[in-house]
């Protein structure tokens, strides 16, 4: 069956990405360099990663932020002046003729030949008392966002992954002590990380240990354990983890897995012709930027033979 669009019109193209982080940028490249009519339609640029403030395993980059790699993609992707609609998508619908149609929240829609969806994982929260009652008042996801505001304050990290002990390197920056709270026995970050938490002498790993409640007036002043202890602290941080973004493609019927992530094959290729997937909101084993870019590409080049397959051109 050949496809249809009609890519004369403005609001028509050859593949939609939906997302605006590693991957969704990686796809976007490639497919404009496949010369294909390409649009990413996000509700933020840089995605998770533009919040880490120390990366050091991208290749060509030996240090840098999350922030500043991502301002280098968008350089890229302008370079080539690929569109990018800051909106949030909202609906994706398939006709019985294999196109897509994609709805953002204002209401306007887009129509494509293919869609591949980057949209990443959002952070996951801990879901206990008061957590919700102090976000920005104490509660933060974001240590590169909040951290400057609790200078010479004591701060908690939630977590035991390499992203929790990279945040707490980065408070300690800023605060007068910082505690990470872990549920399990030690933490689990990479070594080089570590090490780096027991050297700081400002950071202190509290293991064994889960958080009941978060306690405070106007601003936090305290968690309770689950033993009863009250701790006092300034802040909370919470880094346990992410969900992916995968609401759009359940809606739509693709596969996910137990963990809600996007099923894909080897080609980044979903269970629905036409509709792939890349980056953290897949199934893939590492959540790295490196691994996300990686897949974009390998999605743009099966949307490539996917429309050359199904005879989506301008013609």
């Amino acid at each position: 069956m050949t496809l249809t669009c009609d890519l004369s019109k403005d609001n028509c193209f050859q593949v939609l990405i939906v997302g605006g982080g590693p991957a969704a940028v990686s796809a976007a490249i490639y497919c404009h360099r496949f010369d294909l009519k390409t649009i990413m339609i996000g509700q933020e640029y840089g995605g998770a990663i533009a919040r880490t403030y120390l990366l050091e395993n991208y290749p060509g980059f030996p240090e840098t932020s999350g922030y500043d790699l991502m301002e280098s993609f968008q350089k890229h992707y302008e370079h080539f002046k690929i569109p990018f609609v800051y909106e949030t998508v909202s609906k994706i619908e398939k006709d019985n003729i294999d196109e897509f149609t994609v709805t953002v929240s204002g209401g306007e829609q887009y129509h494509a030949c293919s869609v591949i969806i980057a949209t990443g994982t959002k952070h996951r929260k801990m879901n206990v008392p008061g957590e919700d009652e102090f976000h920005g008042r104490g509660v933060s996801y974001c240590g590169t966002c909040d951290g400057p505001f609790f200078r010479d304050k004591d701060i908690i990290v939630v977590g035991g992954s390499d992203s929790a002990a990279v945040e707490a390197l980065f408070l300690s920056r800023f605060g007068r002590k910082v505690n990470i709270v872990y549920r399990r026995d030690k933490i689990r970050s990479e070594p080089i990380n570590t090490a780096r938490c027991h050297a700081d002498e400002k950071i202190e790993i509290i293991n064994n240990t889960i958080i009941t409640k978060i306690n405070g007036t106007d601003k936090v002043e305290s968690v309770e354990f689950q033993d009863g202890t009250i701790f006092p602290t300034d802040a909370v941080f919470i880094e346990i983890g992410a969900i992916p973004q995968s609401d759009l493609a359940k809606e739509l019927g693709a596969k996910l897995n137990e963990r809600g992530e996007i099923i894909v094959d080897k080609y980044a290729q979903t269970n629905i012709s036409g509709l792939f997937a890349a980056g953290d909101v897949t199934d893939i084993r590492e959540k790295q930027v490196i691994t996300a870019c990686g897949q974009a590409v390998t999605a743009s080049y099966s949307v490539r033979d996917y429309l050359d397959e199904k005879g989506c051109t301008d013609e």
